[in-house]
């Protein structure tokens, strides 16, 4: 039994540590911003506002965008404009998930172009310390309604057919590549009605590429509540075929959208039927996980500071090093520094989702994270008080 570790403490609430890489006047610009997504009129009137002023081509809109939402929740809108982000939190220990963040066209030539970008992610990964992880999501080079056909067991064309191949084609590209340039390489969780055609891919991307150390990583929400179920049964799966188990947990993203549906379909609605439940099953989550390390690696892909604390604890019970290559922390780019920065100052392995695309293309994208950040309880608020502290902060330090 190993020996339990002293880690070094980690305060949520260190400002000092969570905005050292924003100047004074960064962080005001922050606090306008935040303020603004705290009231959820402006979001709406204002996403609505900028997405046809975008579309209608009226001058100095994108610039406006750019310089705003776009730069506190993006990296840039090409991969060369993310290089200084990248190199940004790399000076503080914190590595890059490049997000290619544009929604498809839903054709074969769409597809064929995002297989191409996320392969430029993956290349850049191999050559740069500073990025741990590649991502995509299925959805962004397959036809999510052929996917549903698949979960449902439905005959396919011989179109469909070809067309499926091709799918898994370009996702078989993106994890060899991946496991050619030993970088690690996230697939997306999506919605429940293909979500089972998802995790059959990726369960064969792992039991493929998998075999010396977890290079393909699936996802499980745990606002399912049948995700931890999944996950026991990924790691017993991997343990018989003698393949590594890469598990990203998160809380899940469809809520509103996998209630309506199922509503709509009749069946039960798929999500936890309360917060709690969600909070209780993710934790339980992060403790099967680290009492599985054997044949697994997990990244806890989370916002919420009680789940991230008992990550932590969970690692010194277990007498493992903070910087245990097989355990990650990550957030979104723009949202919780108090988490990412913190957490890396104490020689956590953390790192940030940073979304890129042309503003345009990325603009869904943008508007999901302000609506999130509404709906979310306390989300904003909680980032406009850790800003307005840090900004009191310093205005006492120079008296």
């Amino acid at each position: 039994m190993p020996e339990p570790q002293t880690h070094p403490a980690v305060s949520f609430d260190n400002t000092a540590v969570a905005f050292a890489s924003k100047s004074s006047g960064e962080l005001r610009q922050m606090h306008l911003l935040f303020s603004t997504m705290n009231n959820k009129g402006m979001v709406d009137v204002g996403g609505a506002l900028m997405t046809k002023a975008l579309s209608w081509g009226i001058p100095g809109t994108k610039s406006i965008i750019k310089h705003s939402i776009f730069k506190q929740f993006c990296g840039g809108e090409t991969i060369q404009e993310c290089k200084p982000v990248i190199a940004e939190l790399g000076k503080f220990r914190i590595g890059t998930i490049l997000d290619y963040s544009v929604e498809g066209e839903g054709n074969e030539q769409s597809f064929d172009h995002t297989r191409d970008e996320l392969l430029k992610t993956i290349e850049l990964a191999a050559g740069n310390p500073h990025i741990p992880f590649s991502v995509f999501k299925v959805t962004g080079v397959a036809d999510s309604a052929l996917l549903e056909k698949v979960q449902a067991g439905q005959p396919l064309s011989a179109a469909e057919q070809q067309a499926y191949e091709r799918a898994q084609q370009r996702i078989d590209e993106l994890c060899r590549r991946a496991h050619d340039r030993n970088v690690r390489i996230f697939v997306d969780a999506e919605e429940s009605w293909f979500q089972d055609t998802i995790d059959d891919l990726a369960r064969e991307m792992m039991r493929r590429y998998n075999q010396q150390r977890p290079i393909v990583w699936n996802t499980y929400q745990l606002y399912r509540h049948d995700r931890l179920e999944a996950l026991q049964a990924d790691y017993e799966h991997a343990r018989q075929e003698n393949y590594y188990l890469g598990a990203k947990l998160v809380r899940g993203a469809y809520m509103e959208k996998e209630a309506r549906v199922a509503q709509q379909r009749g069946y039960q609605n798929p999500i936890n039927p309360t917060k709690q439940a969600t909070d209780d099953l993710y934790d339980e989550a992060l403790r099967f996980s680290v009492d599985h390390l054997d044949r697994m690696a997990i990244c806890a892909g989370t916002h919420n500071e009680a789940s991230s604390r008992l990550l932590t604890e969970l690692l010194a019970e277990a007498g493992l090093a903070p910087g245990d290559e097989r355990v990650w922390f990550a957030q979104l780019y723009g949202m919780s520094d108090n988490l990412s920065y913190n957490l890396a100052h104490a020689g956590y392995n953390t790192a940030k989702y940073v979304p890129y695309g042309p503003v345009e293309a990325v603009m869904p994208y943008l508007l999901r994270r302000a609506n999130e950040n509404t709906a979310i309880a306390g989300q904003t608020s909680r980032e406009l008080l850790l800003i307005k502290r840090e900004i009191e902060r310093r205005k006492n330090k120079a008296r």
